[in-house]
């Protein structure tokens, strides 16, 4: 009975915990619901384009008509619903701000839902514009902000512009605008390449990210709606069997698409990093941007959109080095600081609720400052604003990544060793597995439909005890390590078939005496494998992603893999892991290893098992580059 009794006190306070989260949410949404009612009144605009198309727009004003008041736009492809009289159960990027009284505005970009004109995926950004024909984001974002601030009459005449995802790119490349009245942007898990966000990774294809998206999203729109296509149905909850029955990746169309969704298509016909998606990216024009703040956002476990933030802080810093540009990134999943409380990611606590911190703190400060108090002067903020994970501590510095950060190689050794010690003669050669494709490795224990967010702080034990992922860990560490900063693996390898993809994981292993998360008391810790960054390469891409070439079989390679910045302390007790594979499946389409033109175009016959090997001696040493604070 007293067995009994302990095995359902740690449920039982779980399901509390659970129910207060739940009803705490609810109480926000309804107090939110019942100010915007109170204090805000809609209208609904068509604000034409240099080109003649009108794009739908809705305008949230204040009812106190005593002063002015500062704007706040956000420019969409998900659809700025609800349409008609209802009103949205909240508005901005928190609740802060809301309260904090701005003009908010919503779009439907180019193309989308109840905007005229020809929607395209990621637009191609033109430099020289020759005339009214020639539009983007940059222009459709001036001729919005030049409408807003011309017609609206209880506006200061300031705007801000702020976005998570897709919207994020759309915020970043209404920077391009240069609107004299655009003071403060924040591009939030902003897409920057699709070749390196969302749907690729280092030309790696992201299978369901891509599927589920595009078979609702990539569908045609035949007039104005204010409806969502209908959700694709796959007729079982287990994406990983889902997948593995569809087959080789042109099977996606044959069987399931059937022509309908244009821009799979499109991808299936450019595997390399061509001009379709080169004319994609955005970084190159980051450049000649006048007067408005910057503040990225990013979340250090972002399945979607780690990349972005990232590098676009990076190419904003590079290419203007007068403009106040800030970075934020923190303990979150996509989107996660607006709508979690950052406490938490699967069974990976962070110690405290980080999210209503930042709204408060930084995102709420950033915009008032520029849209309300002195837009000439810099806000009183530091340049970039990281959470170091482990310690679970907000951490600042003037500059990401920061300069005293110091180069050291971790190498990788015989029997899984790891560590800051090369390798030495007399050790054996390389660590190897049979790589099959008719078994890839899973990326989750979950059985889920698409990409979980979870699972970049999944326990990988799961995945260390299979045998075609190699583990290398160093001993228990008997002082902290803190990371800050890029992580680039060289790995030195070899394979028996002629192409092959490389999966490199980075993981935490926590001491056997681990104690459960107070948010998860019914589960244990010890031992816990948690991820902390992983990344995939297509080794077909090692020399050059516009011209992918094979391996020559059995012979030693370098493959250079850049795993994304982290911010995150190894603890004394700890043990720090990296993990190697090939497959990582479905998140990953499958490599058939066997060289093809063009993988989407692989047959069945196509994909072979293959014989992989890791190597780590003195002349051919395998190594983790990373920056040590």
């Amino acid at each position: 009975m007293t067995r009994t009794k302990d095995l359902l006190q740690p449920l039982v306070l779980l399901l509390v915990l659970c129910l207060f989260a739940s009803q705490s949410m609810a109480q926000q949404v309804n107090e939110d619901s019942l100010y915007i009612r109170q204090h805000y009144e809609k209208a609904t605009f068509q604000i034409p384009m240099r080109d003649g198309k009108k794009l739908f727009t809705v305008v949230y004003s204040p009812k106190d008509k005593s002063k002015k008041y500062p704007i706040l736009m956000n420019r969409t492809p998900y659809s700025v619903a609800p349409y008609g009289d209802g009103m949205k159960t909240s508005l901005g990027p928190s609740s802060t701000l809301m309260r904090d009284g701005y003009i908010f505005v919503y779009q439907d970009v180019r193309g989308t839902f109840m905007s005229e004109g020809e929607f395209v995926n990621m637009t191609p950004h033109i430099e020289k514009k020759k005339g009214k024909k020639d539009i983007d984001e940059s222009s459709d974002t001036y001729d919005t902000v030049d409408w807003l601030v011309k017609k609206l009459d209880n506006d200061n005449g300031r705007v801000g512009q702020w976005g998570i995802s897709y919207p994020g790119f759309y915020t970043a490349a209404g920077l391009m605008s240069n609107h004299p009245a655009l003071k403060a942007v924040s591009p939030q898990a902003p897409i920057a390449d699709w070749f390196w966000d969302d749907f690729h990774h280092n030309g790696a294809f992201f299978l369901p990210h891509a599927f589920n998206f595009l078979s609702v999203f990539g569908l045609p729109r035949p007039e104005l709606t204010t409806d969502w296509n209908e959700r694709f149905q796959h007729g079982t909850p287990d994406g990983y069997e889902f997948f593995m029955r569809m087959g080789p990746l042109k099977n996606a169309n044959a069987k399931y698409l059937k022509d309908s969704v244009a821009f799979w298509n499109e991808m299936m016909a450019h595997p390399n990093y061509d001009a379709f998606w080169q004319k994609r990216n955005l970084l190159p024009h980051l450049k000649n941007l006048k007067g408005t703040a910057v503040m990225t956002v990013g979340g250090w476990y972002d399945a979607e959109d780690l990349y972005g933030p990232l590098k676009i802080y990076q190419a904003i810093e590079k290419n203007n080095p007068k403009l106040t540009n800030m970075i934020v990134m923190g303990p979150w999943v996509h989107g996660g600081w607006a709508r979690t409380d950052g406490s938490s990611i699967g069974n990976v606590h962070f110690g405290q609720k980080n999210s209503p911190w930042y709204q408060q703190e930084v995102e709420a400060r950033f915009f008032n400052h520029y849209l309300k108090n002195d837009a000439k002067q810099p806000v009183k903020l530091p340049e970039a604003i990281m959470f170091e994970g482990g310690n679970n501590q907000w951490r600042e510095f003037e500059v990401w990544p920061p300069k005293q950060a110091q180069d050291r190689t971790l190498y990788f050794h015989e029997n899984g060793k790891l560590s800051f010690e090369a390798p030495e003669a007399g050790e054996v050669q390389a660590s190897e597995f049979i790589s099959d494709p008719a078994k890839p490795v899973p990326f989750t224990e979950e059985v889920a439909i698409g990409m979980t967010r979870e699972y970049m702080t999944d326990d990988q034990r799961f995945a260390s005890r299979r045998p075609d992922v190699l583990a290398f860990q160093t001993d228990v560490l008997t002082e902290d390590i803190t990371l800050a900063g890029a992580i680039l693996a060289q790995l030195k390898v070899a394979t028996s078939g002629s192409d092959a993809d490389w999966v490199v994981k980075l993981i935490d292993v926590y001491p056997d005496t681990a104690q459960a998360n107070p948010h998860q008391p019914d589960k244990p810790m010890g031992g816990y494998q948690a991820m902390v960054r992983s990344e995939v390469f297509r080794g077909r891409f090692r020399n050059s992603f516009e011209k992918p070439e094979p391996f020559t079989p059995n012979q030693v390679t370098p493959v250079n893999v850049e795993l994304q910045d982290v911010l995150y302390t190894f603890k004394k007790g700890h043990r720090l892991m990296v993990q190697i594979q090939s497959t990582w499946f479905p998140l990953v389409d499958r490599n058939p290893q066997k060289y093809v033109p063009n993988i989407y175009e692989a047959n069945e016959e196509d994909f072979i098992k293959a014989t992989h090997k890791v190597y780590h001696t003195p002349q051919q040493p395998t190594n983790l580059k990373v920056k040590v604070l």
